[in-house]
């Protein structure tokens, strides 16, 4: 995975995501929108609309905190889960 920052304020975060589809980006914005310090979260992954971009472009706007911090810890947070998720499924 390559991350390339394309714009980064206090309280907004636009970065691309090279190599990943709606699968991971989806599940990483849900994560986003669950964190209290996240005002907005999206992606867009539309090449024709987007100056022909190709790979996914996520926006982050924080209420308070550094959104780049804030992309941090969401993805422990989604390791998290699926480590949960493995260990559940070996002791099954």
């Amino acid at each position: 995975m390559e991350l390339r920052v394309i714009e980064k304020t206090d309280t907004e975060l636009r970065i691309e995501v090279a190599g990943e589809d709606h699968t991971f980006m989806n599940v990483l914005k849900g994560v986003l929108l669950e964190t209290d310090d996240v005002a907005a979260a999206t992606y867009d992954v539309n090449p024709e609309q987007s100056g022909g971009q190709t790979e996914p472009v996520l926006t982050v706007k924080s209420k308070s905190g550094d959104p780049l911090d804030l992309v941090g810890e969401a993805a422990d947070s989604i390791t998290d889960q699926t480590d949960a998720l493995r260990n559940a499924v070996q002791a099954a």
